[in-house]
């Protein structure tokens, strides 16, 4: 049984919503969520209209906030880590 088919309705749908928003890198839905690049790809091919599958791909492939950005402000002490773990315990209520 792969991962995709033991989510339930809402737990696809907050995924789905997280790989949309450009905030939410690929890095912390796998922390969040144990769903890598790949599985959330998989994930938004199986969900969405061909025509939105392919709006999403394009939209962030590449795209610096999805993969690099939150890592390079982290390390320059940029990112507000207080609201950072707030976003993130908030995320995984939703995802339980």
């Amino acid at each position: 049984m792969n991962k995709l088919s033991t989510l339930t309705a809402e737990q696809s749908a907050n995924i789905i919503r997280m790989a949309w928003e450009d905030r939410t890198t690929f890095d912390e839905i796998r922390t969040l969520t144990g769903f890598s690049e790949s599985d959330v790809i998989a994930l938004m091919r199986r969900e969405l209209k061909a025509s939105s599958f392919r709006l999403w791909r394009k939209r962030v492939h590449g795209r610096v906030t999805k993969h690099q950005q939150r890592l390079d402000q982290r390390l320059s002490g940029n990112l507000d880590l207080q609201w950072d773990v707030g976003r993130q315990t908030k995320i995984r209520q939703l995802l339980e």
